[in-house]
């Protein structure tokens, strides 16, 4: 019996420690152009991978005002009210990160540009 339960819990243990693992490891970029602002202050996904000369466009679904700021870099401001869409076109490979000057705290993200 006493096996058992030191079975039971090694296994428990084990699988908790394996979900923390998971958990703690961010994910990679998506192969994707288009990023969604959805009603929760955040971009999704979050770091997104697209090649060279890729024009990349950002929705805001959400019910409040937010912007698309890459952080280095001579890219456009983008302020988006609810409903809106905007775009800019990354030529150089390297990662950008933005931010939106809104809710910088919570809405950040990245566009890595690989080389064609």
């Amino acid at each position: 019996m006493r096996t058992a339960l030191l079975v039971l819990a090694l296994a428990v243990t084990a699988a908790l420690v394996g979900c923390t693992a998971q958990a703690s490891t961010p994910p990679g970029p998506v192969e994707t152009a288009q990023v969604i602002m959805p009603k929760s202050y955040r971009f999704d996904p979050v770091a997104i991978q697209v090649p060279a000369g890729t024009t990349v466009t950002w929705a805001n679904q959400d019910n409040f005002t937010h912007s698309v700021s890459v952080t280095t870099g001579g890219f456009p401001l983008l302020s988006l009210s609810p409903g809106q869409s905007g775009s800019m076109t990354f030529n150089d490979p390297g990662e950008y990160n933005y931010i939106c000057t809104y809710h910088a705290q919570n809405m950040k993200g990245k566009v890595v540009v690989v080389a064609r």
